[in-house]
C-alpha cells in the first residue's frame, strides 16, 4: 500500500427494497450528504449488486453520478449457507478492500437499512479497521430502531434476537425464554421474520406469551401504506390484525 487508505462508508439503502407499487423518491429517504457520498463512489461491496445498481440509479437521478454507472466496480459479500441467518461467513479482506488500501473511497452497502446492523457486513467493517482503513458510517433509516420508537416499548435497554426457530416446538420455548428474559430485565425483546412467514410470527406471539405483554409489529417502515400496531398481547387476541405475507415487519415484545 502506498500513500494513505481511502474511506470504506457504510451506505444505508431504502427500507423499500423489493415493495410492490411506488417508490419514494430517495431523497426523502436519506439525507442530501448521504446521497451526495454515494453518488461519488466508484468502488462498492454489496450484498447483491443488482440491488446496489438500482439504489445508484435512484441516485443519480438527484445527484449524477461521478462515473457512468456501467464503469462502477460491485464485489459482492460472500453469502452464508442456506438457512444460516446471523452466522458470520469468511470474507478475503485484502481482496474486497483492495481499492481501500489503494487510497480509493470504498462504498458498503446492503440490501436494506444499515450494513453490519441485523444485515452482512460486520466482517467487512472488522477487516477494515485490522488493516488500518478508516470506517465512516452514513446516516440512514434502521428499520430496527425506528420499529423500537414506534412501539412505545422500552427504548433505554432492548436486545436484537434475529431470527426465531422456524420449529413450532422450538419456537414456543424461545418465545418464553425471551418473554421470561424480558421481565427479569425489563428490557425489549426486538426480532424479524422472512415476510412469507409474518402471520406465522405472530400467531406464535400470541398463542405463548402472557396476556399482558406487550407486542409490537412495524410493517413497511418508511413505504406507503407502512404502520405499527402496539398493544397487550390480550388486546391483540381481542383484535387480530393479519400481517402482508410480502412486507417485512419488525417485531418487539415488552413483559412487566
Amino acid at each position: 500500500m502506498t500513500g494513505s487508505p481511502g474511506t470504506l462508508y457504510l451506505v444505508p439503502n431504502t427500507l423499500d427494497f423489493g415493495s410492490a407499487g411506488s417508490v419514494t423518491p430517495i431523497q426523502d429517504l436519506m439525507p442530501l450528504g448521504v446521497i451526495r457520498v454515494a453518488a461519488a463512489l466508484g468502488h462498492w461491496i454489496s450484498e447483491n449488486a443488482k440491488t446496489t445498481r438500482a439504489f445508484l440509479k435512484r441516485v443519480d437521478a438527484v445527484i449524477p453520478l461521478a462515473e457512468p454507472i456501467q464503469s462502477i466496480r460491485i464485489v459482492e459479500l460472500p453469502r452464508p449457507p442456506k438457512g444460516g441467518h446471523g452466522k458470520a461467513v469468511t470474507i478475503d479482506g485484502p481482496r474486497l478492500l483492495a481499492p481501500a488500501l489503494e487510497g480509493r473511497d470504498l462504498g458498503l452497502q446492503s440490501e436494506a437499512g444499515l450494513p453490519g446492523v441485523a444485515d452482512p457486513g460486520s466482517e467487512v467493517v472488522e477487516a477494515a479497521h485490522a488493516m488500518g482503513i478508516r470506517v465512516q458510517p452514513l446516516p440512514g433509516a434502521s428499520s430496527l430502531l425506528l420499529a423500537l420508537a414506534a412501539s412505545g416499548h422500552n427504548g433505554q435497554s432492548f436486545a436484537f434476537v434475529g431470527y426465531l426457530p422456524s420449529d413450532p416446538t422450538a419456537r414456543s420455548v424461545r418465545i418464553k425464554e425471551l418473554e421470561a428474559l424480558s421481565r427479569r430485565h425489563a428490557q425489549t425483546q426486538l426480532m424479524i421474520e422472512t415476510p412469507y412467514r409474518n402471520d406465522a410470527l405472530l400467531s406464535a406471539l400470541l398463542a405463548h406469551l402472557q396476556p399482558s405483554t406487550r407486542v409490537s409489529v412495524s410493517c413497511g417502515l418508511t413505504c406507503p401504506g407502512a404502520f405499527t400496531r402496539s398493544g397487550s398481547v390480550g388486546d391483540w387476541r381481542k383484535r387480530l390484525t393479519r400481517l402482508p405475507a410480502d412486507v417485512p415487519a419488525v417485531f418487539s415484545l415488552l413483559s412487566s
